[in-house]
């Protein structure tokens, strides 16, 4: 048995997130908000957020037990990329690229003995 969230559209690109995702990956919940918690990079906050939906979603969809679960699975994927543009010298203009993410946290309880 398996809970799931999913925050799509979250404004940081994937790669800065994926930074903070590697850190708690296969980690027991509370191990992992602990150390979300003193990590000091923004996307952090947004992971935090995800893991105690998930967390929620466990608890009150599936009944799991909350001090068994941990992280099986955690992974970032690349939300649609919003374009701006920025003017510069002789009329010409830069492409600022604003990219966006989607984060999905599978928490499982560990299995006894």
């Amino acid at each position: 048995m398996e809970a799931r969230a999913v925050a799509k559209y979250i404004r940081i690109s994937p790669r800065k997130v994926r930074q903070v995702v590697d850190l708690v990956r296969g980690k027991d919940l509370e191990e992992a908000l602990a150390i979300l918690k003193y990590t000091p990079k923004r996307g952090a906050n947004a992971v935090i957020k995800v893991i105690n939906s998930a967390a929620a979603n466990a608890e009150h969809n599936y009944e799991m037990d909350v001090d068994k679960l941990y992280i099986s699975e955690i992974y970032v994927d690349q939300g649609p990329t919003l374009k701006r543009f920025n003017p510069r010298a002789y009329g010409r203009a830069n492409m600022i690229r604003k990219r966006t993410s989607h984060i999905t946290v599978v928490l499982r309880e560990r299995k006894e003995g």
